[in-house]
């Protein structure tokens, strides 16, 4: 069974042997994905498996996130025709539903995927989403869409101390990132939306943010008709501003972040780990046991196309020690534990942000922000929920004073005896967590 397209149920074939479907993986392993989907549709027909557009939606396609074509857009040059996205929802293939997973590194987070099952992915709701996501006619002066405070050319962040809205007008915190939000519930610095789709639609009824109301960004994509024809195909219904979130929340999951240089080197620690004695003549190696020489041979060649430095590999040691204990908060594949700490940062201000507390009004959350992702840290700077820290360098220098004290302070942030060298190690290590982010088609819109 191809594992990129796979049915749902495993459906007895009386055919006999010689009369089944060529298995497609190599033709698609070759990068020919027209005619893996002229074998999709002729051995399905053939066989009476798939009849029509509904039946081929029954089945489940396999992808791996990060990947271009889903993020690139209906092929073509400047404004979306009507016609070409009627010739793009004509196509069944993207109406099945997309079996995800993730890239190397991050993949080992993968039970953590949430997708809810009322919003299957799909090629044809992802790209509307994409569409939503960059089209600033949804605020209300047609000046800010949601990339504004996501970009991609600031990696999904905004590199300003706050997010800046419609009018220039700005909140009172930074923008957190887009990406790799297909690990997370809960979202904002508060955790007040339950949902990426509930936060998708926040911020175009905001005043300071897109300006815009629920019901002005439902009658511009009921009016135009390239959007309309897009959610009745898709939705089977009129847009309604909890299906366009939930198109743009489609789209947000699959922004991840691809293999970074500690990604890469990971399985050649491991080994080196492992086998301290045997990889240390690889000559010797290469004669006694040929399987462990080329296993480590092939990851070694990988990671050196993208090396870690002596300072990050020390950094990275340092980083999961209890020295320095970064790892209490942000751990797993995508560094980040998704809860609530008080740091103390804004803590020292009369009036502070109370963050998770006006959400929860529990006095333990005073002053406790979500644990953000250091995933690409260094392209989304400034840090911290208030934007006050301008380089890693003053975040290391935060941690290591013990934050500021306050009665609601997070038992995990104590003061680090750290050397001048294990702060500037932990910073290439941080640098060494950035990976590539999937090519984006930002400008193709409908007319």
């Amino acid at each position: 069974m191809c594992d990129r397209f796979s049915p749902r149920q495993t459906l007895a074939n009386p055919r006999k042997p010689s009369q089944t479907l060529a298995n497609p993986r190599k033709t698609l392993q070759q990068g020919n994905e027209m005619l893996f989907r002229k074998l999709i549709f002729a051995g399905s027909l053939a066989f009476g498996l798939i009849s029509n557009t509904q039946q081929i939606a029954q089945a489940i396609e396999k992808v791996e996130l990060g990947k271009a074509r889903l993020t690139s857009g209906i092929a073509g040059k400047g404004a979306l025709s009507v016609a070409e996205i009627k010739k793009f929802l004509a196509d069944p293939l993207n109406h099945v539903e997309l079996s995800v997973t993730l890239p190397q590194g991050l993949a080992a987070g993968a039970s953590a995927i949430y997708i809810p099952e009322d919003n299957p992915l799909t090629r044809a709701k992802i790209e509307l989403g994409r569409q939503l996501y960059f089209d600033k006619r949804l605020s209300g002066d047609g000046t800010v869409s949601c990339a504004d405070c996501h970009s991609p050319a600031s990696g999904y962040g905004a590199n300003t101390q706050f997010g800046v809205g419609i009018k220039g007008q700005t909140g009172n915190r930074n923008s957190p990132v887009s990406f790799n939000r297909i690990l997370s519930k809960a979202q904002f610095w508060d955790g007040r939306a339950d949902s990426l789709e509930a936060q998708a639609i926040g911020p175009m009824a905001n005043p300071i943010e897109m300006g815009s109301s629920h019901d002005a960004v439902v009658k511009l994509i009921g009016v135009n008709e390239g959007y309309r024809i897009q959610f009745e195909k898709i939705f089977g219904k009129k847009p309604d501003i909890g299906l366009a979130g939930k198109a743009i929340a489609a789209f947000e999951r699959t922004i991840v972040t691809g293999p970074s240089p500690y990604d890469l080197h990971e399985p050649v620690r491991r080994l080196l780990e492992s086998f301290p004695e045997e990889l240390s003549d690889l000559d010797e190696l290469k004669t006694e046991d040929p399987d462990l020489y080329k296993q480590f041979t092939n990851v070694k060649a990988v990671s050196d196309r993208q090396p870690m430095s002596d300072e990050a590999k020390r950094g990275r040691d340092l980083f999961f020690s209890q020295k320095a204990n970064c790892s209490a908060c942000h751990v797993g594949a995508n560094f980040a534990d998704e809860l609530y700490h008080n740091l103390g940062v804004g803590m020292e201000v009369a009036k502070p942000d109370l963050g998770r507390y006006n959400e929860t009004k529990e006095d333990k959350d005073k002053g406790a922000f979500k644990t953000p992702t250091l995933r690409n840290i260094t392209q989304t700077g400034p840090y911290m929920h208030d934007g006050s820290q301008a380089t890693l360098e003053e975040v290391v220098e935060w941690y290591a004073k013990g934050g500021h004290p306050n009665p609601y302070l997070s038992d995990k942030v104590k003061k680090l005896d750290l050397s001048a060298q294990d702060k500037k190690d932990l910073v290439e290590f941080m640098k060494a967590l950035t990976g590539p982010l999937p090519e984006m088609e930002t400008a193709r819109l409908p007319q």
